[in-house]
């Protein structure tokens, strides 16, 4: 099984029959709640990362349904994105196109949950024309075809684009992302980390408050 699909369906399944259940305050539990990674993310108390990909059907069922209305009840902590290039016909290319964004994003002074965010526009973009409309664009012979498709949700043009694509600070982005397969083989995709550290067991993740409840926990450890 894909490291998209291991375990992420039964975590889908219930969040859609369990948003509304009353939030949990037990403990949270190493290697039921969580797991630390062998190899902590260098980024610091406060946030919580959602390693992701274009590719991955979760990933858009979550962010459509969980991350807004999870980091809405968090506003003390950052969400961060990373893409995970090695899925996916087009990942370096998906990669590439959300690090342009988020850099465009934070000098605009944009959240990546933000709806008028680049990031936001271009990851709906893709996720709508991959999984909603099945487009494959040409199944990795066409990268120009794939770009365009992010560079047309939010009116950029290609030789601008290329020219941003070279900012020292979306090479930073993206070669910060690398950490992101290693922390996807442990239960798929998404998968979200608390602190740089903690990863959270999605599969046990049985409501939207008690996700909030965990990452509380996680980010006071």
């Amino acid at each position: 099984m894909s490291i998209t699909r291991r375990n992420a369906m039964g975590a889908v399944l219930a969040f859609s029959m369990a948003l509304t259940a009353p939030l949990s305050f037990a403990a949270v539990t190493e290697g039921t709640d969580y797991v630390v990674l062998e190899s902590p993310v260098d980024i610091g108390k406060g946030t919580v990362i959602k390693v992701f990909s274009y590719d991955c059907p979760f990933c858009y069922k979550y962010a459509k349904a969980v991350d807004k209305a999870v980091m809405g009840k968090l506003p003390d902590m950052e969400f961060v994105p990373f893409h995970l290039k090695t899925k996916g016909k087009y990942g370096l290319q998906g990669s590439t196109l959300f690090a342009v964004a988020l850099v465009k994003d934070k000098a605009a002074g944009l959240k990546p949950l933000d709806p008028k965010s680049n990031f936001h526009k271009i990851e709906m973009a893709l996720y709508k024309a991959y999984h909603d409309k099945k487009e494959r664009w040409n199944d990795g012979a066409d990268p120009d075809a794939f770009i365009k498709t992010g560079l047309d949700a939010v009116g950029w043009n290609r030789a601008q684009y290329d020219k941003d694509a070279t900012d020292p600070k979306v090479k930073e982005l993206i070669d910060l992302w690398e950490v992101s397969y290693p922390i996807a083989k442990v239960q798929g995709v998404p998968a979200y980390v608390v602190n740089g550290k903690y990863l959270l067991m999605t599969k046990n993740i049985m409501s939207l408050d008690s996700m909030v409840n965990k990452i509380k926990e996680l980010s006071a450890k």
